[in-house]
């Protein structure tokens, strides 16, 4: 069945070229398309296309629908173009000639965009739970080993002292720049668009501000043409807000797989969750975190790709759209593994100790002496140009300690503020 269907048929090759794996991906907005035929089924109630009997015979039918959705057993065989299609044909088969009139005053344009809207929303919600989990357990880990001195790097030379206490909570800071861009994003989706039809409006007097409240949106996209407009710039706002978080997770990643090895030994984790070698027996690999890195790398590409897709489209629906909609759930399943995943690893995480006892992190304390003779009336410049000469002839014996106080270093995390940021952010 086609919603477009005018009595004749396509050839096998256009139907599998042009349907994809729609039926597959759209099995993810079964719920959403009922939830959108209710909304739509009560409007057209109320500007009297639909009897109070047909509109009770259409609501006990989707709540049929979505039973099977919920127990599993709904399908989208081959003969259904889509999940459109097959959420219709079910509907008129369960209560007969009231199931055809719900595609009235609607069209699959603004259907799958208000179906693709409200899945949006409730994915960003899952992705910022993830977070708001994975956060937590950054800001435990850094108040846990907050005394657990490592060298900090620029350039990947030893620089300046660092902790665990340190690295682990400029990953929590980061997450909340990545939680206001996933606001915006579901600040974006949560707009309907139902109504725009194909993109130019209706003649029906359809009731836009009622099926937004039903729907449970913010506001709607009041222009129909801005609503059709909102199909690949609803997934691309979305991609750049998985791809702030694949960031945050890769670099992550690329960390914990330098600290891991042998030359570094900062961490370590159970044997368990490391992978071996098919001939080298002492290998214990951080596969998991490796994989991390690539999918993250992969889905900071996301963006490209559907900007490469819609850049030179113009205004009104254009068939290309639905090659996004495999981009998005394929990406929005990734990340919010790749969150799962890495918040489990951490919690099995092994910091090692005394990791500055090492004679190669010797030079980590030169910035430390300077600042103490400019401390004691020494200008800045001569300091540094006295301990870099002892340095290079040579001469330099650090006293290895650290006090740093201010707002945000080694010795004052701020771990309070950062969790009130992000709880400020996560709203």
């Amino acid at each position: 069945m086609k919603l477009w269907d005018k009595g004749y048929t396509t050839d096998n090759i256009v139907d599998r070229f042009t349907v994809g794996k729609d039926r597959i991906l759209d099995l993810k907005l079964a719920k959403h398309d009922v939830q959108g035929n209710i909304a739509h089924a009560k409007m057209l109630h109320k500007i009297n296309i639909l009897t109070e009997k047909e509109l009770e015979d259409i609501l006990d039918g989707l709540a049929q629908i979505q039973l099977t959705i919920d127990n599993g057993t709904f399908t989208i065989e081959e003969s259904f173009e889509d999940v459109h299609s097959k959420i219709e044909f079910e509907l008129v088969r369960l209560i007969g000639d009231a199931g055809k009139k719900i595609h009235t005053a609607r069209s699959r344009n603004d259907q799958v965009l208000v179906d693709l809207h409200l899945y949006v929303k409730e994915e960003i919600n899952n992705i910022k739970t993830l977070t708001k989990t994975l956060f937590n357990t950054l800001i435990q880990l850094s108040e846990k080993h907050k005394k657990t001195l490592i060298p900090g790097y620029t350039h990947m030379q030893v620089a300046m002292p660092s902790s665990f206490g340190l690295w682990f909570s400029a990953y929590a800071e980061s997450l909340i720049d990545d939680v206001i861009l996933l606001n915006a994003a579901h600040k974006i989706s949560d707009q309907n668009p139902l109504g725009s039809a194909a993109g130019y409006g209706s003649s029906f007097p359809i009731d836009r501000t009622m099926t937004t409240e039903l729907l449970g949106f913010e506001s709607m996209k009041y222009n129909v043409v801005a609503a059709q407009m909102s199909r690949g710039k609803l997934e691309k706002t979305t991609a750049f807000a998985i791809a702030s978080v694949a960031g945050t997770i890769s670099k992550l990643s690329a960390d914990v797989c330098l600290y891991m090895s042998q030359n570094f030994d900062f961490l370590g984790f159970p044997k368990e969750l490391t992978t071996g070698s098919s001939i080298m027996p002492h290998k214990q690999n951080p596969d998991v975190f490796e994989l991390m890195r690539a999918k993250c790398n992969k889905l900071q590409n996301m963006p490209s790709e559907i900007m490469m897709i819609t850049n030179n489209l113009t205004s009104g629906y254009h068939r290309d759209f639905q090659l996004l909609k495999e981009n998005l759930m394929d990406g929005i399943d990734t990340i919010k593994d790749n969150l799962e995943v890495t918040n489990f690893m951490l919690q099995h995480i092994i910091i090692k100790e005394n990791i500055l006892n090492k004679e190669i992190y010797d030079y980590l304390y030169s910035v430390e002496e300077v600042n103490k003779l400019v401390l004691n009336g020494t200008t800045f410049r001569d300091a540094y140009q006295k301990l870099g000469k002892e340095i290079l002839e040579g001469n330099f014996t650090p006293e290895k300690e650290v006090n740093h106080t201010h707002e945000g270093s080694i010795g004052n995390l701020c771990l309070d503020e950062i969790n009130e940021k992000f709880e400020k952010s996560y709203l």
